[in-house]
């Protein structure tokens, strides 16, 4: 039990949030994360996200369980250099982390010195990276024991197959031939010690044997790009792969299509398919221009860069990692078609 809370949790206690949030903040520490009053959990926030992260906080309180606090301002300036010290060092007694935050550009390196330990102690990890008022109205809402069904039922089918094709109808014409040396990863929004997940949850994914064709995104790009650009629909980004590697990008916004291209010149894999994923959060039905939410979106996205090979079992590594949304998606997997235009055939 808790007995003796920090300042920083009780500054946080205090803090208002608007109880809309609540239903989200309750999924969270009791579906999807099934905390334990025994337990000790590490809750990561900043200034911005502190509302959010006080809902959390008197879910947390509720529950009875141990926690810490660490608001990222008051410890490091931003954007993030490394995580702080004393982040890493209270998460190396914690069975349970939370890390709601809204990410700053070049912190992806202290992220994954927060995910290192993660890993490497099998902790029960959300991440709520740029959660936002409407994704813990909207995403957090679902049903995620049901998200969970539905993608149990696809990864199934996907970890038989040789290869998944998807079109849209913007001009998407994708092969994906699969590596079955590559595990399938299944982030439904039950979080479990085998791998951490994003909350909100909804996806399964791995990364590709190869990857040829034409993927449109009409949805949104991810990482900073997400916010500078947001919905992509009236002027998408069209990428052409060949062989795993971006070929040739093109957009009538020149700046996205340039800015695109830089980040995925980064480094020598930063062009490369790391991440081939289905979304399968059904209780999303459209597209925000937040990538958090948008890559749960009922379809296919793809991600440049990193393919968390500690847990796909890839090999290669890269500093960067960007996903790429699109809208209304036919999916075969071999020959069984399992979307026509945004719409699961299967049943959940």
């Amino acid at each position: 039990m808790q007995t003796q809370l920090s300042s920083q949790a009780q500054a946080l206690l205090t803090t208002p949030f608007s109880p809309e949030f609540l239903p989200g903040a309750h999924s969270a520490v009791s579906t999807c994360l099934r905390i334990e009053p025994s337990e000790k959990v590490t809750l990561i926030t900043d200034r911005a996200t502190a509302p959010i992260a006080a809902s959390l906080a008197q879910e947390l309180a509720a529950n009875g369980c141990r926690w810490n606090v660490f608001v990222l301002e008051d410890l490091a300036p931003r954007p993030l250099v490394d995580m702080p010290s004393a982040v890493l060092a209270d998460m190396e007694t914690s069975d349970v982390s939370i890390f709601a935050v809204g990410v700053q550009r070049n912190e992806l390196r202290s992220r994954m010195q927060m995910t290192e330990v993660v890993n490497r102690r099998r902790m029960r990890h959300a991440h709520m990276v740029n959660i936002t008022p409407q994704i813990m109205c909207e995403g957090m809402r679902a049903d995620f024991h049901r998200v969970d069904q539905l993608s149990q039922k696809v990864i199934e089918k996907v970890r038989k197959a040789g290869y998944v094709r998807a079109t849209t109808p913007a001009g998407t014409d994708i092969r994906a031939d699969l590596n079955p040396g590559y595990n399938w990863l299944k982030t439904s929004g039950i979080i479990s010690r085998d791998k951490w997940g994003n909350l909100p949850g909804g996806e399964i994914f791995t990364t590709p044997g190869e990857v040829n064709g034409t993927f449109v995104v009409d949805g949104v790009v991810g990482d900073y790009l997400c916010a500078r650009y947001g919905l992509l629909e009236a002027n998408p980004l069209t990428i052409e792969i060949k062989s795993n590697r971006i070929v040739s990008c093109e957009s009538e916004n020149r700046e996205l299509r340039d800015d695109f291209w830089a980040y995925t010149h980064t480094d020598e894999n930063s062009d490369r398919v790391g991440e081939f994923a289905i979304g399968t959060n059904l209780g999303v039905d459209h597209v925000i221009g937040n990538i958090l939410q948008d890559e749960k979106f009922p379809g296919i996205h793809i991600a440049f860069g990193n393919p968390y090979g500690e847990h796909t079992g890839a090999p290669w590594t890269s500093t960067t990692h960007i996903d790429v949304v699109g809208l209304r998606f036919s999916i075969w997997v071999d020959d069984e078609q399992i979307m026509q235009d945004g719409r699961f055939l299967i049943e959940a």
